[in-house]
């Protein structure tokens, strides 16, 4: 027989009755039935429980035995008596009688139990995260993330395309975030950097004629955490394709994001035979979001014109719309049933979470065949523009109308976020389902206010919609590019364009963006100077894993799908990273600390 097991905690049935077998693993729990010990073992498989009498032999190591001691136990299986077969479990209809204990392992005093699920500090479980890992719930997140690598790899391979590893230690670049630099011992003075993104590579490995590229790629970026992403690193589905325009990125991304969906949805389902597409400004007027949750079923309608009318004398929201603002307004079917306190806590959170002025409304009631409102800001609206609204908004007696008034992209922000609210809170969210889409059209270059300057909206290397026509003829800010998000159940999954693959349209771009050729040949010059002997038009995306199997896992921190997860300090406490290093190490990559003051 093997030194530690013939079976696995998860493998012994009614049909090994009679059979002497040996198993390995943790004590999960030892429970006293009168002198009768049950130990429940339990291993990354399972758990199988072992029963001790003061007969056997193995009675007296099991009365020593902890929570999570390592042990092995040699016995007989044995059939349940009937009234203590446990349903829920796959070994629950056996036993094994205890001939033998060997303890392998203790454990002292427990800062975190393994038995059970209760919630403890974030400090706690992250010093302690191999105790964390025990418990089932993380243990099966963690099972789920690799079964679903398995399966995009397999679903990568079976559509075509090649896994390709990239560098790690590479050049620092203009991406967005920070970067985590590397200094180098050879070269005194100069630095690596770990790539955001595998961006510049990807791009290289289809100028060097590879023609469909995938790699799970580690990215790294010093940014602060987020629910929906880890600092430091992160994990993503890196895509690369040769010879594409936008829809063929899509129709390659689309039956594997299905799949993977429908594969690990535990019973939910993905309803769209094909996502839809939706240009961002649309986006942004109906969802007040360019990630739009889909499983809500309310749209937001733009009521400036009506705010504007003369009749109406709601001099609060006309004076914001005399300073260029707007109206959005956010429908709320069946909303006039809601108590008072319904309107007034979304009132109030508009004010104390959103840092807005408020949020008015109007409940909708039929009075003799025609609309009435009624509410705080009703008897400033006459009927026929309470009328208009409610038919431009979809609504009838009974129902309710919010209002976001401000300077456009603050008045998005908030009916967006108000959207998601009062669906939710109203019942209207889908459940048991993953509603994508595509955000397609995004600006190439955006206003920055603090710089007084244009800036890249997205991506730099994404082509622009009309190539260097629109470049040299069009106003930057309203130029779009072949840019586009992949979003599900208001999540960003990934961002992706059809890249630049001309050099002169790359000159010009990062020209309107205020840098000049030196920077782009300081910074690009490799995938620059590449372009210049033949790229072929190319595109691709790179949606996020650990945001994939977050959706798939059902939980709202990331944390929860990563094996060793920083705080959100971007601090291992497990393993005391970052720490000092000494003066000799220091020394060879030729650096000096210099520490801020009060530091």
């Amino acid at each position: 027989m093997h030194a530690y097991r013939s079976h696995t905690c998860a493998a012994l049935r009614e049909s090994d009755a009679g059979t002497a077998v040996r198993l390995s693993g943790w004590v999960h729990r030892v429970r006293d039935h009168g002198g009768l010990l049950f130990i429940d073992l339990r291993d990354h498989y399972g758990i199988t429980q072992i029963v001790a009498d003061p007969d056997s032999p193995a009675f007296a190591t099991a009365e020593r035995l902890r929570s999570e001691w390592v042990v092995r136990v040699d016995g007989e299986v044995r059939h349940r008596p009937a009234e203590t077969v446990n349903a829920n479990l796959p070994t629950g209809a056996i036993e094994v009688f205890a001939a033998s204990i060997d303890v392998l392992s203790e454990a002292q005093e427990l800062p975190l139990p393994v038995f059970g699920e209760l919630e403890y500090p974030e400090e706690t479980r992250l010093k302690y995260r191999f105790l964390d890992l025990r418990r089932d719930r993380l243990h099966r997140n963690i099972v789920l993330r690799s079964q679903i690598i398995a399966s995009i790899r397999r679903r990568m391979t079976d559509a075509g395309f090649m896994e390709f590893q990239t560098p790690i230690l590479t050049a620092s670049s203009p991406e967005g975030a920070r970067d985590f630099l590397v200094p180098s011992r050879l070269h005194p003075g100069k630095f690596y950097a770990l790539p955001q993104a595998p961006q510049q590579f990807k791009q290289l490995i289809m100028v060097a004629g590879f023609d469909r590229y995938f790699q799970i790629a580690p990215c790294f970026r010093d940014e602060d955490a987020r629910a929906d992403r880890s600092p430091g690193e992160f994990y993503q589905l890196d895509i690369e394709m040769s010879f594409v325009e936008q829809e063929d990125v899509f129709q390659a991304v689309e039956p594997i994001m299905r799949g993977l969906f429908e594969e690990f949805g535990a019973g939910r389902h993905v309803p769209d035979a094909t996502f839809p597409r939706i240009p961002y400004a649309e986006a942004m007027l109906k969802y007040g979001s360019d990630k739009p949750d889909l499983r809500i079923p309310l749209e937001i309608v733009d009521l400036t014109e009506e705010f504007t009318d003369e009749s109406v004398t709601f001099n609060a929201f006309k004076n914001v719309i005399a300073k260029g603002g707007v109206v959005r307004g956010i429908p709320a079917p069946g909303a006039a049933s809601q108590p008072r306190s319904f309107f007034d806590k979304l009132n109030d959170w508009a004010r104390k979470d959103m840092g807005a002025a408020g949020l008015g409304y109007v409940v909708l009631e039929d009075e003799e065949g025609a609309l009435a409102g009624k509410g705080p800001i009703a008897k400033f609206i006459p009927a026929p523009v309470l009328a208009r609204m409610a038919h431009k908004a979809g609504l009838k007696g009974g129902d309710a109308l919010f209002f976001s008034c401000d300077q456009a992209d603050r008045a998005a922000a908030l009916a967006g976020q108000a959207r998601v609210r009062i669906g939710r809170e109203l019942g209207l969210q889908e459940e048991g389902t993953f509603r994508f889409c595509w955000v397609v059209d995004f600006p190439m270059f955006e206003w920055d206010e603090d710089n007084k300057k244009v800036e890249f909206s997205h991506n730099p290397f994404s082509m622009p919609q009309g190539g260097m026509e629109a470049l040299l003829t069009q106003d930057p800010l309203t130029i779009k590019a072949y840019q586009y998000d992949i979003v599900c159940n208001g999540i960003e999954l990934s961002s992706g364009a059809i890249r630049n693959h001309l050099p002169e349209i790359m000159y010009k771009a990062f020209e309107i963006a205020g840098y000049g050729p030196e920077v782009v040949e300081g910074k690009f010059g490799g995938m620059l100077n590449a372009f210049k002997y033949g790229a072929p038009p190319h595109g691709g995306i790179a949606p996020g894993v650990d945001r994939i199997v977050m959706l798939l896992a059902g939980e709202e921190n990331i944390r929860e799908v990563t094996l060793f997860p920083m705080n959100q300090r971007a601090q291992d406490l497990m393993m005391d990273a970052p720490a000092e290093v000494g003066a000799k190490q220091l020394r060879d990559v030729h650096i000096r600390v210099v520490k801020p003051e009060g530091n």
